[in-house]
């Protein structure tokens, strides 16, 4: 089945390389294009896309707020969200996340790893950039909810030596595609693996799982990576497009 993409970028080079990437593999395809958020939302819930691939600064409403009414609107309950930004900001990441995204990148990425990220989120699986997982952890780690799961060492413990791999690959921000190709295993498996350790922490959803692992000390907290150079971004797709 083909995965249906929205693009909204105001930075019209951007969006058509960007498209030149996506219209060249079998599985992803780009139905519309918007360039601006007011517009990404208008479009949305005419073509009802898979994956919107939003930017966040662009004139008139911004990605974040069109984002928020995207996920908010019960008649686009398919419809998944993947932030791509030059900005990463913890601001803006925390932004993102409140709006329910299901993504989070920089403009820093790579063709595959950008591609990649369009199919997780088309499956229902988020993904977050390293600096994105960063930010997310540390608030989680600094926060002081009453009603956060508290796993402790011994319950680490509990979990199977594969569960244990599981968990330390989701930590270090791997998608479920990546952890299978890491442990030899099929991504269905990884998926079960995760909600299972899910279970078995009483963890809600993926972020928290992960933040668990650092927590509790099972796994160490990050360092946040250098902000990568957006004017080297997507050099392949900028050759692609520049060759057409």
């Amino acid at each position: 089945m083909t995965i249906r993409v929205l693009l909204a970028d105001d930075q019209a080079l951007l969006a058509a390389t960007f498209q030149v990437l996506i219209d060249a593999t079998d599985d992803l395809e780009v139905i519309a294009t918007a360039a601006d958020g007011d517009q990404a939302v208008q479009l949305t819930r005419t073509t009802a896309p898979d994956v919107v691939v939003m930017d966040i600064r662009m004139p008139g409403q911004d990605g974040l707020s069109a984002a928020a009414q995207i996920t908010a609107d019960p008649q686009l309950s398919g419809t998944r969200v993947l932030i791509l930004t030059t900005f990463e900001t913890d601001d803006y990441i925390t932004r993102a996340l409140r709006a329910g995204v299901s993504g989070f990148l920089g403009k820093g990425v790579g063709p595959a790893e950008f591609l990649a990220a369009i199919r997780t989120v088309a499956a229902g699986d988020m993904v977050l950039s390293p600096l994105a997982t960063h930010v997310v952890v540390s608030r989680y780690l600094a926060a002081s909810s009453p009603d956060r799961p508290h796993a402790t060492p011994r319950e680490m413990d509990n979990l199977t030596p594969r569960e244990q791999e599981v968990l330390l690959c989701a930590a270090e921000g791997l998608t479920n595609d990546e952890i299978a190709e890491r442990l030899y295993v099929s991504p269905l498996t990884v998926r079960t693996f995760v909600q299972r350790i899910m279970h078995k922490l009483g963890a809600h959803h993926r972020a928290q799982l992960v933040a668990l692992a650092y927590r509790t000390g099972f796994a160490r907290v990050p360092q946040p990576p250098p902000a990568r150079p957006s004017a080297d971004a997507f050099p392949e797709a900028r050759a692609a497009y520049d060759g057409r």
